[in-house]
């Protein structure tokens, strides 16, 4: 099992939904996050030095099992990625994919990859 998170942009969340759910996957959490990655470039404002600050995003989580990772990864590069070209933009997002030990369903105490 694997704990799949995407960081995406706010405009897009409805495009990899979509994207999801054709693939299969219904089952996700989603949460307002912000944060700041490689696009921190100073500026200037009426003479004093300004770092922007935080950049409002989405953090997608999905937990599967290890058969749908590749599935759930290619659906949301597809759908988020932005398509002014082959490889995007700076700001598109990020995935982590990390081990997942142990899911259990409250309900019926089910557990592992029939929980998922």
């Amino acid at each position: 099992m694997k704990l799949i998170i995407a960081i995406i942009r706010n405009s897009q969340l409805d495009q990899v939904r979509e994207s999801l759910i054709a693939a299969g996957i219904e089952r996700i959490t989603v949460s307002r996050v912000s944060g700041h990655g490689q696009s921190m470039k100073e500026e200037f404002y009426r003479g004093i030095k300004v770092i922007p600050g935080l950049t409002p995003k989405m953090r997608i989580e999905i937990a599967v099992n290890d058969t749908f990772v590749d599935i759930t990864v290619d659906a949301i590069i597809s759908a988020a990625r932005t398509h002014n070209g082959q490889d995007g933009e700076i700001g598109d997002g990020k995935i982590f994919i990390m081990p997942l030990e142990e899911c259990i369903r409250i309900r019926t105490g089910e557990r592992g990859g029939q929980a998922i």
